[in-house]
């Protein structure tokens, strides 16, 4: 590409354009269903649910770094060079106190959301505490220069002064000595001042909704602070990181990799789902004027290849680079200065492992779910046909008869009508024992049932001697967890075969079109599971045997870890009860349509008995509908295909690396769309 380096967020735009596009390209599908008569309830739910994850859709990158890494300053220049100022503090020293959560949904007001630090005393979790607004500090960013939001934004830096003992109960001390020198305190613990006293986050956490455009896009910047704040909020390494796309680690160029630095990289970083990169940031303070630049590079290629094999990291995901250099250059427009901070090489490689996916993983939703959604219309759209059909065979073979005749048809159509019935009973049976299947499915995944075993598992902790056998108990409960999930499995296969065989006689004998759906795949949630128990088993070792037996911190775990398996077991009851919707949902609509083909059938012989004109007009209408209903099963194929074309135009790479726009623009659908609704 001929130019400047591009940089992350203007890659980020090629992605959000297919996004829009391939929305555009979803309302049109909506709409031409809905003209047509044919978004029905199951197809209806589809949709929205695939435009929302399409609209949604959020791209989250984690910065994660002991304090003075210049954390701050690499988000700066990444992400918020184009306000032509810093607008995350970055000073010398520590700036980030708390965990720093940028996003923006549209429609949504600018605004700074503060958590009061002595909310940890609670024990509640962030999660639950984020649907109580009235607990935070708000403050509205709307109308602010980009100095005053800058200014605004310090507030995050913001420390206050406490004893010992309120830092202990704000889980904040530790009385744990130094693994090193056990004569020494903690070094997690914060800095003793003279007169007694140390300083603390002033606050726990803090929420920035503001409406940048890359925010508005769907991205959300994770600034997470050192080991300190990061060990001491369980959350963080139990939810927030390991949902991020990517995490971002920075270390000191001149350090490497510091024994705080491999502890927070050990304890919280080292396994997970997600992309993880290495920063050796500062690289600008290895050049010395004694020295030529040979031997500077050559000392900066060394200190990657050490930290990629300390770390255990691929050489190429480790980027040294300089923040506060690229930062400026981008201030100033500078294009050699942006190429000499090496910043580019790392937006580069996280467009490239980050952007594709996300539009693979969309793209391929949005074709499996459309798809889905024409399979279903098209069965529908048959079975209309073949009834309008049958309709018109019936109402030709009455030309010429007379009243006994017309009896007789009517008569028939009688018998037909009991005998579906009498399927209709069938079906409503199958529905009953389905229902309770799934009651009893659903009854093994309630909520209550974790809460129980999270009960028998500290049950099990405060009678082994100073929590030494907390993780033995831990995994036990786990293993009981898994069992409930493989229980569950088992059960949705079953009812899945029930189904399966019961539809294929429904469809045979009665002439339905019911199509099975796919049953639920608790393996996610089980991968879930294990992910839990290797993050949380890091809390009940013997180096935390002395945490464990402060019930501030136990009641703390035990919240958190509740709420974190309550919210496995609650994805695996959304998908058994969308499933099982699903199904139910069409059997419904088929017999609703099936009932009131056989009332249009009777009402329209005995009109014919009473009238002989009204044969000819019903005929008429006959056709009509079967000429609509036919048009409508052929013009569904070219407006799916539009969806489908807007999927497959995704941003891809090109072969100089920088990721290109798409190919079919919202306008271009548009164009498309006008042609295919002409025809």
């Amino acid at each position: 590409m001929n130019g400047s380096p591009r940089s992350l967020a203007q890659r980020l735009d090629g992605l959000n354009a297919w996004r829009a596009s391939l929305d555009a390209a979803l309302a049109e599908l909506v709409q031409h269903l809905a003209g047509q008569g044919l978004l029905d309830e199951t197809a209806s739910e589809q949709l929205d649910r695939l435009r929302l994850r399409v609209g949604g859709d959020k791209l989250v990158v984690a910065f994660v770094a002991e304090f003075s890494r210049g954390k701050s300053e690499l988000i700066n220049a990444m992400f918020f060079s184009d306000t032509g100022r810093r607008v995350l503090p970055a000073t010398p020293g520590r700036t980030t106190m708390c965990p720093v959560e940028m996003s923006y949904d549209q429609g949504e007001p600018a605004m700074l959301s503060l958590l009061p630090i002595e909310t940890r005393i609670e024990g509640r979790s962030l999660s639950d505490l984020r649907l109580r607004r009235s607990i935070w500090t708000h403050v509205p960013l709307d109308d602010l220069s980009h100095e005053e939001l800058a200014l605004t934004l310090m507030e995050v830096t913001r420390t206050r002064a406490v004893s010992v003992e309120e830092a202990r109960k704000l889980g904040l001390w530790s009385d744990e000595p130094d693994a090193n020198d056990k004569t020494s305190p903690s070094p997690d613990n914060p800095p003793l001042r003279e007169d007694g006293l140390v300083d603390v986050p002033a606050w726990r956490h803090a929420l920035i909704k503001y409406p940048h455009p890359l925010l508005a896009q769907g991205l959300v910047v994770l600034d997470t602070p050192g080991l300190n704040a990061v060990g001491a909020e369980p959350e963080l390494t139990l939810s927030v990181i390991p949902a991020a796309h990517a995490v971002v680690y920075i270390l000191g160029a001149d350090t490497g990799v510091t024994r705080s630095d491999m502890n927070v990289w050990r304890e919280h970083l080292n396994e997970g789902a997600m992309a993880r990169f290495v920063v050796l940031n500062k690289i600008d303070t290895l050049n010395d004027p004694l020295l030529p630049v040979d031997v500077v590079q050559a000392q900066i290629r060394k200190q990657c290849a050490n930290t990629a094999r300390t770390l255990g990291v691929e050489p190429d995901r480790v980027f040294p680079l300089s923040a506060r250099q690229a930062l400026t250059a981008r201030l100033r427009g500078d294009t050699k200065g942006l190429e000499a901070s090496r910043l580019p090489a790392l937006e580069t490689m996280l467009a490239k492992a980050l952007l594709p996916q996300r539009g693979e993983l969309l793209a391929k939703a949005v074709q499996e779910t459309v798809q889905g959604v024409q399979n279903h219309v098209q069965r529908q759209l048959t079975l209309r046909r073949r009834h309008n059909t049958e309709q018109a065979l019936e109402l030709r073979g009455a030309r010429g008869k007379n009243a006994t005749s017309l009896r007789a048809m009517r008569d028939r159509v009688d018998l037909e009508g009991q005998r579906f019935e009498l399927c209709s009973q069938r079906m409503q049976a199958l529905k009953a024992i389905h229902s309770r299947s799934l009651k009893e499915l659903l009854d093994g995944l309630a909520g209550e049932r974790v809460r129980e075993q999270v009960r028998q598992m500290q049950l099990g902790m405060d009678a082994s001697f100073f929590h030494v056998g907390a993780r033995k108990v831990f995994v036990a409960m786990c293993r009981e967890l898994h069992q409930l999930l493989n229980q569950a499995q088992v059960r949705v296969d079953e009812m899945q075969g029930m189904l399966v065989s019961s539809i294929q006689m429904l469809n045979t004998d009665y002439g339905f079109a019911l199509a099975v759906q796919q049953a639920p795949d608790f393996s996610r949630c089980s991968r879930e599971l294990e992910m839990l128990e290797r993050s949380y088993s890091q809390y009940l070792g013997i180096r935390s045997a002395l945490r464990l037996l402060q019930p501030d911190f136990m009641e703390q775990f035990r919240r958190m870890l509740l709420a974190k398996l309550r919210a496995v077991f609650d994805a695996a009851r959304v998908e058994v009860e969308r499933w099982s919707k699903t199904a139910t949902v069409q059997i419904d609509a088929q017999l609703r349509e099936r009932r009131d083909t056989f009332v249009r059938r009777r009402e329209a012989l005995t009109r014919i008995e009473a009238e002989a004109g009204e044969l000819e007009a019903r005929l008429a209408q006959l056709v009509a509908l079967e000429q609509r209903l036919s048009l409508a099963q052929v013009r569904i194929q070219p407006v799916v295909n539009m969806v489908l074309a807007a999927a497959q135009s995704m941003p891809t790479r090109g072969d100089d690396g920088e990721f290109e726009l798409p190919t079919v623009a919202a306008g271009e659908f548009d164009a498309s769309w006008a042609q295919v609704a002409a025809e």
